[in-house]
């Protein structure tokens, strides 16, 4: 890989998405100057910027940008009060976001969850339960289950005179799909603390056996990394209860989509929490990443200088790790937001008043501290 030809898809979207997205651009140019990189971004809509400026929320232009890049960073897309005006599968989060994944064989979600020390008030838990500090990796499959499976339809039917609608989703799950993700998920704890928790509903779901006894045996090839199982209902409540027993939890989709959004709420802010997609390695031997920020579009504060812009900067730090594998960089990022969350510059959604060492500050601010902290 040449280490001047990042070819970066930058996909702000809507709400929030440009200015968050301006924020990690700017720390990207300060990675630049530091490392000698060259990053080569190209801004195009998606969402509803999509929609008003070439009629669809992922428009060919932008798809063709996805195509040519090594990754995609993403910001957010729908706003709620324009979504019901479309049909459901032109609204952005289907049209836009879930056929990117799709089309790329984005078929493993990273979602780090970390509470930094400074930010313990933020955590909606007792400090009893938040030991030493929380730091928790989600896994989720993200191309197969329910969201994904077939038939899936609305339809009209009569039974006993009456006439009413019936919703169908389909939850399937094959080996292979399953093997892929369990794999992703070991590899990551074996870097970590050595523990995986595989999460499932084998109590009643025929996908859930599967599930746990395709992670059982692929277990075996990762001896060293303590693997356990656990209902999906039994996880959630755990989270909240003793979430330092968890280091890595193995989901599938819809199970990690509702787990990792709780997992989430015990870092104080979505604003904090960036996550990646990835897809199988190509031939050139980067894994091709799409790289979001955990929250949504926040229309009630969009242009208002008020949104943290740290997760998307996040994203950033794991698009430099898993897609062009370049460590130093990435952890030059992650110490960056760490050395100015640790100065007391706070936006207001991690901001406490009765932190008196801390200062409330808007998007542009924080990150042009973490951009101005890279190149010091």
């Amino acid at each position: 890989m040449s280490l001047t030809s990042l070819k970066v898809a930058a996909l702000a979207g809507d709400g929030i998405g440009p200015e968050v997205m301006r924020e990690a651009i700017r720390v990207m140019r300060a990675i630049e100057a530091r490392f000698g990189l060259s990053f080569a971004v190209e801004q195009a809509p998606v969402g509803w910027a999509g929609i008003d400026a070439a009629g669809k929320a992922l428009p060919d232009a932008t798809l063709e940008l996805c195509h040519r890049s090594d990754a995609i960073l993403f910001g957010s897309v729908g706003l709620p009060d324009r979504d019901p005006t479309i049909p459901k599968e032109e609204r952005p989060e289907r049209a836009a976001l879930l056929r990117l994944r799709k089309i790329f064989g984005l078929y493993a979600n990273l979602r780090p969850v970390r509470l930094p020390k400074e930010l313990a008030y933020s955590c909606p838990l007792r400090p009893e339960r938040q030991g030493d500090g929380l730091d928790i990796l989600v896994v989720r499959e993200l191309t197969g289950g329910m969201y994904f499976g077939q038939p899936k339809k609305t339809e009209e039917v009569t039974e006993n005179g009456a006439t009413f609608k019936r919703a169908i989703d389909t939850m399937v799950y094959t080996t292979p799909e399953i093997e892929r993700i369990a794999h992703v998920a070991f590899k990551a704890a074996q870097l970590r603390r050595r523990k995986l928790t595989s999460i499932d509903k084998a109590n009643v779901l025929e996908n859930g056996i599967l599930w746990r006894e395709v992670v059982t045996s692929v277990s075996k090839q990762y001896p060293e990394v303590a693997l356990d199982h656990m209902f999906v209902d039994n996880a959630a409540m755990q989270l909240m209860l003793k979430p330092t027993q968890f280091d890595v939890l193995l989901c599938e989709n819809m199970f990690g989509d509702i787990l990792s959004d709780e997992a989430a709420a015990l870092a104080g802010s979505l604003g904090m929490l960036p996550s990646a997609s990835l897809g199988a390695q190509a031939a050139g031997g980067l894994t091709f990443g799409f790289y979001e920020p955990a929250g949504g579009t926040a229309p009630d504060i969009a242009g208002k200088d008020l949104a943290n812009p740290i997760a998307q900067i996040l994203s950033v730090s794991m698009m430099l790790r898993y897609t062009f594998g370049l460590n130093e960089a990435a952890a030059a990022i992650d110490q960056a937001v760490g050395r100015v969350i640790s100065s007391g510059l706070r936006t207001g959604d991690i901001y406490n008043p009765l932190d008196t060492g801390s200062r409330k500050v808007g998007t542009t601010e924080i990150g042009t501290a973490i951009a101005q902290s890279i190149k010091a």
